[in-house]
């Protein structure tokens, strides 16, 4: 196994959001994507983000499949997220620019592996601190497992866990064979 410190991505290198590690068969992504802030007010970068994070993807998946995984801060689709039309592009994270951006993900290729097994469950993945959310299941889905298509006929299951506590976000996984 090697370690790729250095993405290619010099500005967003600075932010340590990505670590690589490279494995016989394949490269592993533990990602933590921007959060377009406040206001919106990082929404341009995170933009610029995705489009460069998803040719560095493309990149090594030239060589070898991948799994990436991570905070991608994006609920992708309305299933994803407890309260779909209030937040709808005015809350980071479900703006139709962010949506967009990990559609590019998917449209390249890659597969979302929860929605591959479980197309129509609700899960949710994090939840605000704030109103007893998390009690009330008031959630959003933007943690992933995302592999390439040539690697998801070895995933076995994919899967969330919302009763391990301890944080906002719960963990999520998927059960692979190589």
């Amino acid at each position: 196994m090697q370690i790729i410190k250095d993405i290619g991505i010099a500005e967003h290198d600075r932010e340590g959001r990505v670590i690589v590690a490279e494995f016989e068969h394949f490269f592993l992504f533990n990602v933590y994507v921007p959060n377009s802030g406040e206001e919106l007010a990082r929404l341009d970068y995170r933009q610029t983000w995705d489009i460069e994070f998803l040719a560095y993807l493309q990149q090594l998946q030239s060589k070898k499949p991948l799994i990436a995984c991570g905070d991608f801060n994006v609920a992708h689709q309305e299933i994803d997220i407890a309260r779909p039309k209030p937040n709808y592009n005015k809350s980071a994270g479900y703006t139709q620019v962010e949506i967009d951006g990990f559609s590019r993900f998917l449209d390249a290729g890659l597969i979302d592996t929860f929605r591959h097994f479980h197309p129509d469950t609700v899960a949710y993945n994090w939840w605000s601190f704030r109103a007893g959310a998390r009690a009330r299941n008031v959630g959003w889905r933007i943690d992933y497992v995302l592999t390439s298509q040539a690697q998801v006929s070895k995933v076995k299951q994919a899967f969330i866990l919302p009763d391990i506590t301890g944080s906002d976000h719960c963990p999520v996984g998927i059960e692979i064979d190589f």
